[in-house]
């Protein structure tokens, strides 16, 4: 591509960033000298031409010299990157609050923002185990993130980690079913709809007594859905709640035991048969901000948390976000950040994209219509309201009866019946 060319996209590109992006790289101590480097934005496109193409150090600085973006070795290549971490991830971090929408679905009460969450392991090449983590925040139905935290393999999945927001309804799985994070939730306004995990969560009935999981289980008939009121105490505190729960089919709930067993013989553990009973059921905690929510309506609303296994699985597939490149902590912190960052600058041209200029760049707002009037029809200049003109419509041709027979016991004979 020819570097006038090339110069003029990454103008494209660099609108979606904030305000004062390249004022920040030197703030942040990522841009301290400018020797092989020469501005933010050799820097920021080294680390995408490093991260999100895929390429190792070597490569990356390989093209880097031959493009003639920076001459610039491997080992400098990576010092760039440790100290790049600061800059890209306060770059995501804003770039994630502009992509934000605020969800419109059927099932979530008006005013309600809706949230999933989970993580992610990533792990460097060679490695065997869970070396970084990155927890991720997805945003019904627009799958768009407005929160992202990378931490080690100590860094565990809990709703404390999570900003929350008054109105908020966040879903969760049986990972994040803590009493200390749902409380962490309630007390910052919001709602969890969470599996639940019968065996670190225990719960109180109406009246204070320990619940009897497995007998409230056994109570249900048929497959209908029911909710039961429970409580739970976290720090000297009592919180209300509601149990919500179906019954799974008999195929579900065979394959359930079936993963369960499987995973209890490669640990060489041994599963209880009151565990392998409650396999037949979905069960889910709703906080009281959702009591309008029947049963029914919360466990449909638990099945959208799903969606976000489809956004880890995409950012891990389409850009390999699985499997660090190296074992330096700083550049792998820095490399996922600049991960993100790209996929969110690819959702934002996406956005950009539904609308596209025919002269390559947007002008404006990107609502192209919003300024029309609404109800009024263009009047030429003569001062006659224009009309449609009429359509004629073109004659149907088609085919006689004998000739499309004829057609047919062809291409009969000729061994092809229309499918490819």
């Amino acid at each position: 591509m020819r570097s006038d060319i090339l110069a003029e996209e990454w103008g494209v590109i660099t609108r979606f960033l904030p305000e004062g992006w390249r004022e920040l790289a030197r703030s942040t101590g990522s841009l301290k000298r400018a020797r092989q480097v020469r501005s933010p934005d050799v820097l920021l496109r080294l680390a995408f031409l490093y991260a999100a193409s895929g390429l190792s150090l070597q490569q990356a600085a390989a093209r880097a010299t031959t493009a003639g973006l920076a001459r610039i070795s491997s080992v400098g290549l990576m010092k760039r990157m440790r100290s790049a971490g600061p800059w890209l991830q306060a770059l995501a971090e804003s770039v994630f609050a502009e992509c934000a929408r605020m969800p419109s679905l059927d099932s979530v009460p008006a005013g309600r923002r809706l949230r999933i969450v989970d993580a992610t392991h990533v792990k460097v090449s060679g490695s065997r185990g869970t070396d970084w983590r990155l927890h991720y925040v997805l945003r019904l139905p627009t799958l768009t993130c407005d929160f992202a935290e990378v931490t080690d393999a100590r860094g565990g999945e809990t709703y404390t980690r999570v900003p929350v927001s008054p109105g908020d309804i966040i879903l969760g799985d049986r990972g994040y079913c803590h009493r200390r994070g749902v409380a962490h939730v309630i007390e910052g306004g919001g709602d969890v709809v969470v599996r639940l995990n019968s065996s670190n969560f225990p719960l109180l009935g109406a009246e204070g007594e320990p619940l009897d999981l497995l007998a409230t289980m056994r109570s249900m008939d048929g497959h209908a859905p029911h909710e039961w009121p429970v409580r739970f105490v976290e720090n000297d505190r009592e919180y209300s709640a509601r149990l919500c729960a179906v019954r799974k089919s008999a195929l579900a709930a065979q394959q359930s035991k079936e993963r369960l067993l499987k995973a209890a013989r490669k640990k060489g553990k041994v599963v209880r048969p009151d565990t392998l009973e409650l396999a037949e059921y979905i069960f889910v905690l709703v906080t009281p901000g959702l009591d309008e929510l029947g049963a029914g309506a919360t466990l449909e609303l638990y099945r959208a948390r799903w969606q976000i296994e489809l956004g880890f699985k995409r950012l891990k597939s389409l850009f390999d976000a699985g499997s660090a490149p190296n074992r330096d902590p700083e550049a792998v912190r820095s490399w996922i950040y600049a991960k993100l960052l790209a996929v969110l600058l690819i959702e934002r041209l996406g956005e950009e994209s539904r609308l596209f200029s025919p002269w390559g760049f947007p002008l404006g707002s990107g609502k192209p219509l919003e300024g029309v009037p609404r109800g009024k029809r263009r009047v030429p200049r003569g001062g006659v309201t224009s009309q449609p003109a009429e359509r004629t419509a073109a004659p149907r041709l088609r085919a006689a009866p004998e000739a499309a027979g004829a057609t047919s016991q062809a291409c009969a004979s000729n061994g092809w019946n229309g499918k490819r």
